[in-house]
């Protein structure tokens, strides 16, 4: 259908151009053009129709830090900025000085196993974690990224 209304379009300016009503070989191009972003049309957005599409560790973060802890969602930025110095948000970022583990970076990473399993490699897990935490110690993710802007930790 864009192949059609295309080529017709070229086939008539080359008329206005030319004065003539044979089309010049510009929609020949057009099918190239077409041909090429079919295939990303014709692409489905997710592999399995059945599960919605994985969540980033950040998207989680923003859900949770509204809904399930009652923060504004202008915390984000604060918190965002948090969890990028300590882990840059990778669920298995470890200090090896430290002990430190997850994107929270809990000391030691076991204590994440309080907020449910997985603690390991479940982001969803060491978020809760992680914003229990800064909630019993900080009240908010500005006051704990204050503190680690002021002091270098939280």
């Amino acid at each position: 259908m864009v192949t059609a209304a295309l080529a017709s379009t070229t086939t008539s300016n080359a008329a206005r151009v030319t004065g003539t009503s044979r089309p010049d070989p510009a929609p020949a191009a057009a099918v190239t053009l077409t041909a090429i972003a079919a295939p990303r049309a014709a692409v489905a957005p997710s592999a399995r129709q059945d599960q919605p599409p994985q969540r980033t560790s950040r998207q989680i973060a923003k859900a949770m830090l509204v809904h399930r802890f009652g923060w504004k969602a202008w915390q984000f930025k604060y918190l965002n900025r948090l969890w990028a110095i300590e882990s840059g948000w990778d669920r298995y970022a470890s200090n090896p000085y430290s002990g430190a583990y997850g994107i929270p970076q809990a000391v030691p990473g076991s204590k994440m196993s309080s907020a449910g399993p997985g603690w390991q490699w479940n982001a969803r897990t060491q978020i809760r974690w992680g914003m229990r935490y800064i909630q019993a110690r900080y009240r908010t993710p500005y006051w704990a990224w204050r503190q680690q802007h002021a002091y270098g930790w939280y």
